[in-house]
């Protein structure tokens, strides 16, 4: 790849992005040969390049094939920079919705490889520090985390949760909670990040009842309710549906 040289450029983040640009052109993840290949930077320096770009998170490196793609990094200034994507911006009014609603903040959620993400959020308390920021990954204990657990495969989410050394030994396939979460599809979360703030979830299906992302509304911990019956669960369950419906879900 041709890399401009000029006096008011630093080129070797040029060369870091050119090997950025040559993933994202590819539908499937490269061999280092390939990587060299392509762009004809020296071993010993693609090494170096490559390892920086993966600490960065970056590009993402499977240990087992050993193959780069891009990594979850991207994913989060992609989703930063891009609030009006197509999903997201279809979501967005219903954020609103429930914000108002519930007087919490809500967020919505997207799975990367390595986890969910926030995508966005919507603040009806700016003096409310909910532990979440726009890219923040959630942990399997929080009530995105759940949904994520029980809706999203779990050949995709073992490694998440078995790098989580804070999620309950409890919450496995089988338990009342888990069973719940599947049968009423919402969960609950007691100051999962940050204490006295707790939350709740919702999952939003497309017409496949795949998993597009996670609603969460939360707040002070005395506001937000740890069973289905309440009438704020209620309503977010009823959310669910009627956002979902959207999307092309439909219950049998």
């Amino acid at each position: 790849m041709e890399i401009v040289k000029s006096g008011s450029t630093i080129q070797s983040l040029q060369i870091g992005m050119s090997i950025i640009d040559l993933l994202a052109s590819q539908r499937n993840p490269l061999r280092f040969s390939d990587i060299q290949e392509s762009t004809e930077i020296t071993k010993s320096n693609l090494y170096k390049y490559l390892n920086t770009l993966t600490q960065l998170e970056l590009l993402y490196r499977d240990k087992t094939t050993g193959m780069y793609s891009l990594g979850s990094k991207l994913i989060q200034y992609g989703m930063a920079a891009i609030g009006n994507e197509d999903v997201t911006s279809r979501i967005t009014p219903y954020l609103q919705e429930i914000s108002h609603h519930t007087s919490c903040t809500v967020l919505f959620s997207v799975w990367t490889y390595d986890g969910p993400i926030t995508a966005k959020i919507w603040n009806s308390n700016q003096n409310l520090n909910i532990g979440a920021q726009l890219g923040t990954r959630l942990p399997p204990s929080s009530s995105s985390g759940k949904v994520f657990t029980v809706f999203q495969d779990s050949s995709i989410t073992a490694d998440w949760i078995d790098k989580d050394n804070n999620v309950s030994v409890a919450f496995l396939r089988g338990t009342k909670e888990y069973q719940a979460i599947q049968k009423y599809k919402i969960a609950f979360a007691k100051e999962p990040l940050v204490p006295s703030v707790s939350s709740m979830s919702i999952p939003i299906f497309n017409y496949n009842a795949e998993l597009l992302g996670a609603i969460t509304a939360v707040g002070f911990t005395e506001s937000i309710p740890d069973h289905y019956e309440d009438p704020l669960s209620q309503y977010l369950r009823k959310s669910f549906l009627e956002i979902s419906n959207i999307f092309g879900y439909s219950e049998e």
